[in-house]
């Protein structure tokens, strides 16, 4: 199974955000690596996955109370 990269717009803007969102996705099967670029105006989340799917990943991030959406290229 192939690795894909997932981007995501989101609403975690500042460390605090990041660092509320680490544990989930720390402990979430299947990502392999995941960032927030929060200089980016959409707070671009990137996942890199190894089986996750991207419905999972934004239902993962919704249940931390952030905003999240597919960042369509």
């Amino acid at each position: 199974m192939e690795d894909k990269n997932f981007q995501f717009k989101t609403n975690i803007n500042c460390g605090g955000c990041v660092a509320k969102v680490t544990p989930f996705l720390n402990d979430a099967e299947g990502v392999c690596h995941w960032e927030v670029d929060t200089t980016n105006k959409d707070k671009v989340l990137t996942v890199k996955s190894e089986g996750i799917t991207e419905q999972e990943v934004m239902e993962i991030i919704q249940k931390t109370g952030f905003k999240i959406e597919p960042l369509n290229a």
